[in-house]
């Protein structure tokens, strides 16, 4: 089975055929094209902007991935997500699946995200599964019982963790986004130079709040004129990876999950990969854990064509004349 997978549900245009075969993905091309150098005029994404340049884009990127095949199954992300941005490439798919009369497939942005795990080169992931997808958005701790079958165990109260690395990198003085250039500073500074809070590190649920951390490196910054720049990211993004990595080793602890997965933006920071591996296989060894590819981590088409993919095994085909943008679109 062969899929075309598109995904603008915020700032990234992103198109791939992947196919399916015997359980195994392999991306035949993957297009995809960044509005970073757009936006970071404004320090942030502007909605209408964005939906203006998948518009331009989002065709031509759909032809590259192509290259003249037609595919099996059209697989979109319908939400959650930016609205302008996601009405684009949903009537993109809906117009391309009249056209061809090829089936097409509503996919969670989530649970894409959840599905770049099986783009990794480990093979087998058992259930049920925890994952922990981090982004600039999202971040939730998600049971994954079976394909198609999810519980939202924790979320995050206010400012996702990707949310939050941007704005404390716009106090900085980094150009947006800043969530990357604060992990790329912490390589030379102290973890242990400030000491951050760690909100809800220690609450008997598995939500998040990163809002107050977000304050108190506001309040620092304004109370030391003099630092390191290095150091104050390195404490920074250690307060963050100690959260994610503790909600997730209890919530792993209690659930009894066969698999662990990371997924979104902030997966492919090398300190959270680094510590969730470490503790999962310390503190829960039970759980295997897989690593999406650096490429999944992005907001990208390959992994929406892999969620497609087990919707269409199911025969869980949406009409093109019904599908939908849904901008709060929730996986469960």
């Amino acid at each position: 089975m062969k899929i075309l997978g598109i995904e603008t549900s915020c700032d990234d245009t992103a198109t791939a055929l992947v196919e399916a075969k015997r359980g195994r993905f392999t991306v035949i091309r993957e297009r995809r094209s960044s509005q970073i150098d757009l936006h970071k005029q404004y320090g942030g994404i502007v909605p209408e902007v964005a939906a203006r340049a998948h518009a331009e884009l989002v065709m031509p990127l759909v032809e590259e991935a192509l290259d003249g095949e037609q595919p099996d199954v059209i697989a979109v992300t319908a939400g959650p997500g930016l609205i302008t941005a996601l009405m684009v490439g949903v009537q993109t798919a809906a117009t391309l699946s009249y056209a061809w009369n090829v089936p097409l497939v509503a996919v969670n942005h989530i649970e894409g995200h959840v599905y770049g795990n099986w783009l990794a080169s480990k093979k087998n992931i058992a259930f049920p599964a925890l994952a922990l997808i981090v982004s600039g958005g999202h971040t939730e701790l998600i049971l994954m019982r079976d394909h198609g079958n999810y519980k939202l165990i924790g979320k995050t109260r206010d400012d996702a963790a990707g949310e939050c690395f941007d704005k404390v990198g716009k106090l900085l003085g980094f150009e947006y986004p800043g969530g990357p250039k604060i992990s790329e500073a912490a390589k030379g500074g102290n973890p242990a130079a400030i000491a951050f809070p760690r909100p809800m590190i220690h609450s008997d649920d598995y939500d998040f709040s990163f809002a107050g951390l977000k304050t108190a490196a506001l309040y620092w910054l304004r109370e030391h004129k003099r630092y390191s720049i290095a150091d104050v990211s390195a404490s920074f993004e250690q307060a963050i990876v100690d959260v994610l990595v503790a909600k997730t080793i209890r919530a792993a602890n209690e659930y009894k999950p066969k698999s662990v997965m990371l997924g979104g933006g902030v997966a492919a920071n090398t300190k959270l990969r680094a510590a969730l591996a470490a503790s999962v296989s310390t503190d829960y060894p039970e759980g295997a854990l897989t690593l999406p590819p650096l490429f999944a981590t992005v907001d990208n088409a390959p992994m929406i064509a892999v969620a497609g993919y087990f919707h269409a095994k199911r025969k869980d085909f949406t009409s093109w004349k019904k599908i939908t943008a849904d901008p709060n679109w929730r996986i469960a």
